[in-house]
Protein backbone atom coordinates (compact mmCIF):
# COMPACT_ATOMS: atom_id res chain seq x y z
CA UNK A 1 0.00 0.00 0.00
CA UNK A 2 2.90 2.48 0.77
CA UNK A 3 4.68 1.90 -2.59
CA UNK A 4 1.15 2.49 -4.25
CA UNK A 5 1.05 5.53 -2.67
CA UNK A 6 4.12 6.62 -3.34
CA UNK A 7 3.20 6.12 -7.16
CA UNK A 8 -0.14 8.24 -6.91
CA UNK A 9 1.71 11.21 -5.10
CA UNK A 10 4.31 11.07 -7.52
CA UNK A 11 2.03 10.90 -10.39
CA UNK A 12 -0.39 13.85 -8.89
CA UNK A 13 2.73 16.59 -8.66
CA UNK A 14 3.84 16.95 -11.94
CA UNK A 15 0.06 16.50 -13.26
CA UNK A 16 -0.41 19.57 -10.61
CA UNK A 17 2.82 21.73 -12.02
CA UNK A 18 1.53 21.24 -15.72
CA UNK A 19 -2.05 22.69 -14.29
CA UNK A 20 -0.39 25.57 -12.35
CA UNK A 21 1.42 26.12 -15.97
CA UNK A 22 -1.36 25.59 -18.64
CA UNK A 23 -3.38 28.51 -15.96
CA UNK A 24 -0.35 30.78 -16.07
CA UNK A 25 -0.40 30.69 -19.77
CA UNK A 26 -3.99 30.75 -20.60
CA UNK A 27 -4.35 33.97 -18.68
CA UNK A 28 -1.15 35.74 -20.43
CA UNK A 29 -2.77 34.98 -23.41
CA UNK A 30 -5.59 37.13 -23.04
CA UNK A 31 -6.05 40.28 -25.54
CA UNK A 32 -5.76 42.43 -22.89
CA UNK A 33 -2.69 43.89 -21.42
CA UNK A 34 -3.10 43.11 -17.99
CA UNK A 35 -1.38 46.09 -16.87
CA UNK A 36 -3.80 48.01 -18.78
CA UNK A 37 -6.50 46.04 -17.34
CA UNK A 38 -4.52 47.15 -13.44
CA UNK A 39 -5.30 51.08 -14.65
CA UNK A 40 -8.53 50.84 -15.78
CA UNK A 41 -9.34 49.10 -12.61
CA UNK A 42 -7.99 51.83 -10.65
CA UNK A 43 -9.61 53.84 -12.77
CA UNK A 44 -7.01 56.15 -13.97
CA UNK A 45 -8.26 59.36 -16.12
CA UNK A 46 -5.38 59.22 -19.06
CA UNK A 47 -3.60 56.11 -19.83
CA UNK A 48 0.09 57.03 -20.62
CA UNK A 49 2.89 54.66 -22.31
CA UNK A 50 5.16 56.31 -19.30
CA UNK A 51 2.42 55.42 -16.68
CA UNK A 52 2.17 51.73 -18.47
CA UNK A 53 5.59 50.93 -18.50
CA UNK A 54 5.83 51.91 -14.93
CA UNK A 55 2.94 49.76 -13.47
CA UNK A 56 4.43 46.91 -15.49
CA UNK A 57 7.72 47.16 -13.25
CA UNK A 58 5.65 48.04 -10.41
CA UNK A 59 3.85 44.50 -10.95
CA UNK A 60 6.87 42.49 -12.55
CA UNK A 61 5.26 42.26 -16.04
CA UNK A 62 8.58 43.75 -17.86
CA UNK A 63 10.70 40.04 -16.43
CA UNK A 64 10.80 37.28 -19.05
CA UNK A 65 7.41 34.98 -18.84
CA UNK A 66 9.13 32.10 -17.21
CA UNK A 67 10.64 33.97 -14.14
CA UNK A 68 6.89 35.75 -13.76
CA UNK A 69 5.30 32.26 -13.79
CA UNK A 70 8.18 30.65 -11.19
CA UNK A 71 7.44 33.94 -9.00
CA UNK A 72 3.67 33.26 -9.20
CA UNK A 73 4.34 29.46 -8.25
CA UNK A 74 6.80 30.18 -5.21
CA UNK A 75 4.13 32.86 -3.51
CA UNK A 76 1.08 30.59 -4.64
CA UNK A 77 2.65 27.90 -2.81
CA UNK A 78 2.70 30.44 0.24
CA UNK A 79 -0.96 31.37 -0.64
CA UNK A 80 0.26 34.72 -2.28
CA UNK A 81 -1.52 35.06 -5.34
CA UNK A 82 -0.74 39.01 -5.51
CA UNK A 83 -3.69 41.74 -5.16
CA UNK A 84 -7.12 41.87 -6.82
CA UNK A 85 -6.90 44.38 -9.74
CA UNK A 86 -10.09 46.07 -8.73
CA UNK A 87 -10.07 46.46 -4.71
CA UNK A 88 -6.52 46.42 -4.52
CA UNK A 89 -7.24 43.26 -1.41
CA UNK A 90 -4.72 40.53 -1.20
CA UNK A 91 -6.48 37.86 -3.18
CA UNK A 92 -6.32 34.85 -0.80
CA UNK A 93 -8.51 37.48 1.52
CA UNK A 94 -11.23 37.59 -0.88
CA UNK A 95 -10.56 33.53 -2.00
CA UNK A 96 -10.19 32.24 1.76
CA UNK A 97 -13.88 33.07 3.33
CA UNK A 98 -15.77 32.42 -0.51
CA UNK A 99 -13.85 28.95 -0.69
CA UNK A 100 -15.21 28.21 2.69
CA UNK A 101 -18.72 29.14 2.14
CA UNK A 102 -18.70 27.12 -1.26
CA UNK A 103 -17.32 23.97 0.58
CA UNK A 104 -19.89 24.09 3.28
CA UNK A 105 -22.67 24.03 0.65
CA UNK A 106 -20.77 21.67 -1.25
CA UNK A 107 -20.23 19.46 2.01
CA UNK A 108 -23.56 19.47 2.99
CA UNK A 109 -24.95 19.05 -0.56
CA UNK A 110 -22.68 15.93 -1.26
CA UNK A 111 -23.34 14.00 2.11
CA UNK A 112 -26.95 14.62 1.10
CA UNK A 113 -26.46 13.26 -2.21
CA UNK A 114 -24.70 10.06 -0.95
CA UNK A 115 -27.26 9.10 1.43
CA UNK A 116 -30.17 9.56 -0.93
CA UNK A 117 -28.33 7.94 -3.94
CA UNK A 118 -27.50 4.89 -1.95
CA UNK A 119 -30.91 4.77 -0.65
CA UNK A 120 -32.34 5.23 -3.97
CA UNK A 121 -30.00 2.48 -5.37
CA UNK A 122 -30.80 0.06 -2.92
CA UNK A 123 -34.68 0.26 -2.69
CA UNK A 124 -34.73 0.40 -6.72
CA UNK A 125 -32.56 -2.74 -7.15
CA UNK A 126 -33.98 -4.97 -4.60
CA UNK A 127 -37.40 -4.12 -6.28
CA UNK A 128 -36.13 -4.11 -9.89
CA UNK A 129 -39.00 -3.77 -12.87
CA UNK A 130 -41.88 -2.96 -10.32
CA UNK A 131 -43.66 0.29 -9.83
CA UNK A 132 -40.96 1.68 -6.97
CA UNK A 133 -38.61 1.04 -9.35
CA UNK A 134 -39.89 2.54 -12.27
CA UNK A 135 -41.74 5.53 -10.72
CA UNK A 136 -38.40 6.67 -9.27
CA UNK A 137 -36.41 5.98 -12.33
CA UNK A 138 -39.09 8.09 -13.93
CA UNK A 139 -38.83 10.59 -11.48
CA UNK A 140 -35.34 10.99 -11.31
CA UNK A 141 -35.33 11.27 -15.03
CA UNK A 142 -37.25 14.37 -15.44
CA UNK A 143 -35.79 16.66 -12.76
CA UNK A 144 -32.21 15.73 -13.37
CA UNK A 145 -32.73 16.94 -17.24
CA UNK A 146 -34.26 19.92 -15.73
CA UNK A 147 -31.81 22.77 -16.04
CA UNK A 148 -30.37 24.13 -12.10
CA UNK A 149 -31.67 27.39 -12.18
CA UNK A 150 -35.33 25.92 -13.86
CA UNK A 151 -35.83 24.10 -10.66
CA UNK A 152 -33.96 26.92 -8.36
CA UNK A 153 -36.48 29.62 -9.64
CA UNK A 154 -39.47 27.22 -9.53
CA UNK A 155 -38.69 26.11 -5.80
CA UNK A 156 -37.76 29.93 -5.08
CA UNK A 157 -41.54 30.87 -6.30
CA UNK A 158 -43.48 28.22 -4.24
CA UNK A 159 -41.75 27.77 -0.94
CA UNK A 160 -40.31 31.15 -0.58
CA UNK A 161 -42.65 33.34 -2.37
CA UNK A 162 -45.84 31.27 -2.40
CA UNK A 163 -45.71 29.66 1.10
CA UNK A 164 -43.19 32.36 2.60
CA UNK A 165 -41.10 29.62 4.35
CA UNK A 166 -37.42 29.93 3.45
CA UNK A 167 -35.51 32.62 2.89
CA UNK A 168 -34.07 33.15 -1.14
CA UNK A 169 -30.53 34.01 -0.51
CA UNK A 170 -27.30 34.71 1.18
CA UNK A 171 -26.35 32.41 4.40
CA UNK A 172 -27.47 33.79 7.82
CA UNK A 173 -28.86 31.11 8.97
CA UNK A 174 -29.19 27.19 9.00
CA UNK A 175 -32.60 27.89 6.88
CA UNK A 176 -30.39 29.20 3.90
CA UNK A 177 -28.81 25.95 3.42
CA UNK A 178 -31.88 24.42 2.53
CA UNK A 179 -33.17 25.89 -0.95
CA UNK A 180 -29.45 25.80 -2.43
CA UNK A 181 -28.92 22.37 -1.36
CA UNK A 182 -32.52 21.04 -2.21
CA UNK A 183 -31.59 21.79 -5.57
CA UNK A 184 -28.28 20.37 -5.86
CA UNK A 185 -28.91 17.60 -4.27
CA UNK A 186 -32.24 16.96 -6.63
CA UNK A 187 -29.22 17.94 -9.72
CA UNK A 188 -26.87 15.03 -8.96
CA UNK A 189 -29.05 12.27 -6.84
CA UNK A 190 -30.56 11.11 -9.88
CA UNK A 191 -27.34 10.89 -12.08
CA UNK A 192 -24.97 8.65 -8.55
CA UNK A 193 -28.17 6.51 -8.12
CA UNK A 194 -28.19 5.05 -11.11
CA UNK A 195 -24.73 3.79 -10.37
CA UNK A 196 -25.64 2.38 -6.86
CA UNK A 197 -28.54 0.68 -8.97
CA UNK A 198 -26.48 -0.41 -11.60
CA UNK A 199 -23.94 -2.31 -9.21
CA UNK A 200 -26.74 -3.71 -6.86
CA UNK A 201 -28.26 -5.78 -9.88
CA UNK A 202 -25.01 -6.75 -11.01
CA UNK A 203 -23.69 -8.14 -7.70
CA UNK A 204 -27.20 -9.71 -7.60
CA UNK A 205 -26.31 -12.04 -10.15
CA UNK A 206 -23.10 -12.98 -8.53
CA UNK A 207 -22.22 -16.78 -7.00
CA UNK A 208 -21.68 -15.48 -3.44
CA UNK A 209 -25.11 -14.20 -3.35
CA UNK A 210 -27.11 -17.67 -4.60
CA UNK A 211 -24.43 -19.75 -2.21
CA UNK A 212 -25.26 -17.58 0.69
CA UNK A 213 -28.98 -17.92 0.36
CA UNK A 214 -28.06 -21.41 0.02
CA UNK A 215 -26.24 -21.36 3.37
CA UNK A 216 -29.62 -20.13 4.78
CA UNK A 217 -28.02 -16.10 5.15
CA UNK A 218 -30.86 -14.11 6.12
CA UNK A 219 -31.95 -11.35 3.27
CA UNK A 220 -30.47 -8.71 5.38
CA UNK A 221 -27.10 -10.23 6.03
CA UNK A 222 -27.03 -10.64 1.88
CA UNK A 223 -28.00 -7.11 1.02
CA UNK A 224 -24.95 -5.84 3.33
CA UNK A 225 -22.79 -7.81 1.63
CA UNK A 226 -23.96 -6.97 -1.73
CA UNK A 227 -23.95 -3.19 -0.94
CA UNK A 228 -20.53 -3.15 0.20
CA UNK A 229 -19.28 -4.85 -2.70
CA UNK A 230 -21.19 -2.34 -4.93
CA UNK A 231 -20.14 0.64 -3.31
CA UNK A 232 -16.47 -0.47 -4.21
CA UNK A 233 -17.81 0.91 -7.56
CA UNK A 234 -19.19 3.57 -6.44
CA UNK A 235 -16.74 4.68 -4.38
CA UNK A 236 -14.81 6.75 -7.47
CA UNK A 237 -17.82 8.48 -8.57
CA UNK A 238 -19.04 10.01 -4.75
CA UNK A 239 -15.25 11.34 -4.20
CA UNK A 240 -15.45 12.83 -7.51
CA UNK A 241 -18.90 14.23 -6.65
CA UNK A 242 -17.38 17.03 -4.27
CA UNK A 243 -14.86 18.80 -6.73
CA UNK A 244 -17.77 18.35 -8.97
CA UNK A 245 -19.95 20.77 -6.74
CA UNK A 246 -17.63 22.64 -5.83
CA UNK A 247 -16.82 24.01 -9.17
CA UNK A 248 -20.64 23.97 -10.78
CA UNK A 249 -22.15 26.05 -7.71
CA UNK A 250 -22.12 29.23 -10.16
CA UNK A 251 -25.99 29.21 -10.92
CA UNK A 252 -26.93 28.38 -7.82
CA UNK A 253 -24.87 30.83 -5.77
CA UNK A 254 -25.61 33.95 -8.16
CA UNK A 255 -29.33 32.48 -8.32
CA UNK A 256 -29.95 32.40 -4.31
CA UNK A 257 -26.89 35.15 -3.83
CA UNK A 258 -24.84 32.63 -2.08
CA UNK A 259 -20.98 34.19 -0.84
CA UNK A 260 -19.09 31.44 -2.42
CA UNK A 261 -16.42 30.88 -5.41
CA UNK A 262 -19.44 30.67 -8.01
CA UNK A 263 -20.70 34.25 -7.54
CA UNK A 264 -16.40 35.51 -6.89
CA UNK A 265 -15.63 34.09 -10.13
CA UNK A 266 -18.44 35.92 -11.98
CA UNK A 267 -17.55 38.89 -10.61
CA UNK A 268 -13.57 38.30 -11.28
CA UNK A 269 -14.62 37.57 -14.99
CA UNK A 270 -16.76 40.39 -15.80
CA UNK A 271 -14.54 42.97 -14.23
CA UNK A 272 -11.04 40.96 -15.94
CA UNK A 273 -9.84 40.51 -12.53
CA UNK A 274 -6.90 38.50 -13.52
CA UNK A 275 -5.17 37.38 -10.40
CA UNK A 276 -8.64 35.97 -8.63
CA UNK A 277 -9.57 33.90 -11.74
CA UNK A 278 -5.80 32.43 -11.70
CA UNK A 279 -6.38 31.60 -8.36
CA UNK A 280 -9.58 30.09 -8.78
CA UNK A 281 -8.80 28.02 -11.33
CA UNK A 282 -5.71 26.66 -10.24
CA UNK A 283 -7.74 25.91 -6.95
CA UNK A 284 -10.48 23.83 -8.86
CA UNK A 285 -8.13 22.20 -10.26
CA UNK A 286 -5.99 21.07 -7.62
CA UNK A 287 -9.28 19.89 -5.55
CA UNK A 288 -9.98 17.93 -8.72
CA UNK A 289 -6.47 16.29 -8.79
CA UNK A 290 -6.26 15.94 -4.87
CA UNK A 291 -9.79 13.83 -4.51
CA UNK A 292 -9.25 11.58 -7.70
CA UNK A 293 -5.84 10.83 -6.32
CA UNK A 294 -7.84 10.02 -3.17
CA UNK A 295 -10.71 8.12 -4.66
CA UNK A 296 -7.51 5.71 -6.51
CA UNK A 297 -6.22 5.29 -2.80
CA UNK A 298 -9.37 5.11 -1.03
CA UNK A 299 -10.02 1.74 -4.06
CA UNK A 300 -7.00 0.82 -3.47
CA UNK A 301 -6.88 0.02 0.20
CA UNK A 302 -11.17 -1.57 -0.01
CA UNK A 303 -9.73 -3.54 -2.89
CA UNK A 304 -6.48 -5.56 -2.03
CA UNK A 305 -6.88 -7.09 -5.52
CA UNK A 306 -6.70 -3.63 -7.09
CA UNK A 307 -3.68 -3.24 -4.73
CA UNK A 308 -1.91 -5.61 -6.10
CA UNK A 309 -2.50 -5.43 -9.81
CA UNK A 310 -1.38 -1.76 -9.68
CA UNK A 311 1.57 -2.51 -7.51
Amino acid sequence: MGLYLIKRIMIACPLLLAISFLTFVLINLSPMDPTVVVLQAQEVPEITDELVAQTKAELGFDQPFLVQYVNWIVDGLQLDFGHSYVTGEPVWSLIAPAFMNTLKLTLVSSAFIILLSIGLGVVCALREGKLVDQSVRGLTFVLTAMPSYLLASLMIWYVSVHLDLLPTSGMDSLSSYILPVAVITISYAGIYFRTVRSSMLSNLNEDYVLYGRASGWSERTITIHILRNSLQVAVSIFCMAIPIILGSTVVIENIFAWPGLGRLSVKSILSRDFPIIQAYVLLLAVAFVLFNTFSDILNAALNPKLRKELQ
